[in-house]
């Protein structure tokens, strides 16, 4: 039995192929298709297939990460999508939080809405914070708002009404209505998409939902198609944005949630490989085509946010913490007005991606100018299957960069690559030591086609002592794929005080998300035996305006004072303080509903010590080291136990590892290069 995982990025679409019994992985990577990232996963899951000689059905699992949702909201190419509302509250979009997104730059704007002014009905209606109704639905207002956003050609629409999350009966009501008249429409509800209070936040997340909705439903149609040309009966999963996997049909109910679909997966699979090795805390470090996604792992566990920014837009949802800068390898190098040198974050993307790769790209970027350098291989990449044109790679950053600012190419390379360092180092800095974390005792964990060949300079630069490059890296997203579980997210707002009086309300509210989950458990087909459940309560001492939240391993008739105890210890590792005299307020009580999925294990490297370089070839290493021979390995040739020092390259498939004079690596049980910068 063979198991798929696919992860479609800007740039190249890559796959892994695990064989589930004895976790023998092989790799492969394919051009993405902007157009319809469907193609490419096809042509990717049927050259595996035709390569490994395989029987179709002996794949009994698919699992894939994509950026097509968020792609849609940064493009605003998603559906012309609308508002229905309570009547006074069709401006909260604009309203927001009354917040600039820089509070000194007059120059940066708020996005606009997604639900332009005009697609924003009022309806009368309104419930109270409690859930009972103060005035009931006018039904003849839904019915004359759907016709006059059916004339206007709305084919998305979000139904968001004040405290729905309490009382969902309107939304449900009006979306009946709604689609007696626009039946061909794709119709959400924010008591769906997300019941908890904090109307602006939870009407962002369903009008972002409803905007991605039709396309996704577009995507998903032709992905499921292409993989059953290809032979494959197994449905596949998607991953989403807290690290678990959903159904297709999930998707198309909540497209919103994989919005840090791919990302996600590659920081679930390091937070498994670190434990597996040694290294609880890490770095992650993925640096693809189009961006740079950074994370942080402290004691082996992922870090989590409930609410972030999508393109500008509140998303509140939990996801894996992971903050994301436009610099990847297609990162378009340029000088602005006043002839200074700039790195992306416009990126030349898969098409027509580096002028190095030949398919029509003008315009040099990050990797033409690792190119010039020789630290990518000049002839060709991916093993020799794509051939790299080093020649117009050197002549477009000659032209446009070098000669503009009146200095060599080998300098104008180096700038380029030092500037985009230095915009990685920053963003590991903001979740790292802005945040407390000492750099010092943390790996950093470079993945991604382009991670190894930046992890050393940024390494240096914050102060990271460890280097660990996994094999395949440019691979890890999708092989992270392959180690996540079936999980889906439930939450209730019940705001009350944590009381005796209170506490019973609290556990009923989890009974009530238990048997929530169960249903959801029992759509996605898994075993009782196979479940498990995590529970969280989002709290704050009353007064505060924010919350922090409580895992706990279950809510108890007795469990009153252990809440208070964990709590206050939340509260102090989140602020540095805590007040034990202080009330305390519960906001919303969640649950993860998790079904686990068997697993291959971690293959490991067979020992030996190999260690023989299958030719050598000039780098440039800067101006302190200048052109210096270089040994060039392969990464297969390299054993468990191999020692090598710089300066070296190890050439692979899916990315490139460059190691600068000085430093040293060693290869450990289960192939991963662990370099030693201190």
């Amino acid at each position: 039995m063979y198991r798929i995982g696919v992860d479609v990025g800007g740039t190249f679409t890559d796959l892994v192929l695990v064989h589930a019994e004895s976790g023998r992985t092989v790799f492969h990577k394919v051009p993405s298709t902007p157009d319809d990232p469907s193609e490419a996963i096809h042509r990717g899951v049927t050259e595996l297939i035709a390569e490994n000689r395989l029987d179709p059905a002996e794949i009994r699992h698919i699992g894939h990460g994509t950026t097509v949702a968020t792609n849609l909201v940064i493009e605003r190419k998603g559906a012309r999508c609308a508002l229905i509302t309570t009547k006074g509250f069709r401006d909260i979009l604009d309203i927001g939080r009354q917040t600039r997104p820089h509070n000194f730059d007059y120059g940066v704007r708020k996005p606009e809405p997604l639900a332009p002014r005009r697609w924003r009905k009022e309806v009368r209606e309104r419930v109270e914070a409690s859930g009972a109704v103060l005035e009931p639905l006018d039904e003849e207002e839904v019915r004359r708002a759907a016709r006059e956003l059916k004339a206007e050609g709305v084919d998305a629409i979000a139904i968001c009404y004040l405290h729905s999350y309490r009382n969902p009966a309107h939304e449900q009501r009006s979306r009946d209505i709604v689609r007696e008249i626009l039946p061909d429409a794709y119709i959400c509800l924010s008591s769906e998409v997300l019941p908890e209070f904090r109307e602006y936040e939870r009407f962002s997340t369903t009008v972002l939902n409803a905007k991605v909705g039709p396309r996704m439903e577009s995507y998903l149609a032709n992905f499921l198609n292409r993989v059953k040309e290809a032979g494959v009966r197994q449905e596949p999963f998607t991953i989403h944005s807290n690290g678990g996997l959903m159904s297709v049909e999930a998707v198309r109910r909540f497209p919103v949630k994989t919005c840090l679909s791919g990302p996600a997966a590659g920081v679930v699979g390091a937070a498994m490989m670190g434990r597996a090795i040694g290294y609880p805390n890490l770095v992650t470090f993925d640096v693809g085509g189009t961006s740079t996604d950074v994370s942080l792992i402290a004691n082996g566990q992922a870090m989590f946010s409930a609410s972030r920014s999508v393109a500008g837009y509140p998303v509140k949802t939990p996801m894996v913490d992971i903050h994301v800068i436009g610099a990847g390898g297609g990162s378009l190098t340029w000088l602005d007005d006043a002839g200074s040198l700039k790195v992306g974050p416009q990126s030349a993307g898969a098409v027509p991606g580096p002028v190095g790769y030949g398919r029509g790209g003008e315009q040099p970027t990050l990797t033409d100018a690792q190119i010039s350098l020789h630290r990518l291989n000049p002839q060709s990449v991916l093993d020799g299957k794509m051939p790299i044109h080093a020649d117009a790679a050197k002549a477009a950053l000659r032209e446009r960069i070098a000669e503009p600012l009146g200095i060599g190419l080998e300098k104008a390379a180096e700038g380029v690559i030092r500037i985009a360092n230095a915009n990685m180092s920053r963003a590991i800095r903001a979740v790292s030591t802005e945040r407390g974390y000492d750099l010092s005792e943390f790996a950093l964990f470079a993945f991604g086609g382009a991670g190894p060949l930046h992890a050393l300079g940024v390494a240096r630069e914050c102060g990271i002592p460890t280097v660990i490059v996994p094999p395949a890296p440019g691979n890890m997203c999708a092989r992270g794929i392959l180690l996540t579980d079936i999980s889906f997210d439930f939450v209730a707002s019940e705001i009350a005080l944590v009381q005796a009086g209170n506490w019973p309300r609290i556990g009923d509210r989890f009974d009530g998300l238990r048997a929530a989950a169960d249903r959801w458990l029992d759509d996605e087909q898994v075993p009782p035996a196979d479940r498990r459940y995590q529970c969280f309560i989002d709290a704050r001492y009353v007064g505060q305006n924010f919350e922090v939240q409580v895992p706990m391993e279950a809510v108890a008739d007795d469990g009153l004072s252990r809440f208070e105890a964990a709590f206050h210890d939340a509260h102090r590792k989140e602020y540095g303080y805590d007040v034990p005299t202080r009330p305390i307020e519960i906001i919303n009580c969640r649950m993860k509903a998790i079904g686990t999925i068997a697993k291959a294990p971690m293959a490991l490297l067979a020992d030996g010590g190999g260690d023989r370089p299958r030719g050598s070839r000039e780098i440039h290493f800067g101006e302190r080291h200048g052109w210096m021979p270089a040994a060039v390995y392969h990464r297969g040739d390299l054993a468990a136990g191999a020692r090598l020092t710089g300066p070296a390259v190890i050439e692979e498939m899916s990315s490139t590892t460059v190691i600068e004079p000085e430093h040293s690596l060693t290869v450990d049980a289960y192939g991963n290069l662990i370099i030693d910068i201190a």
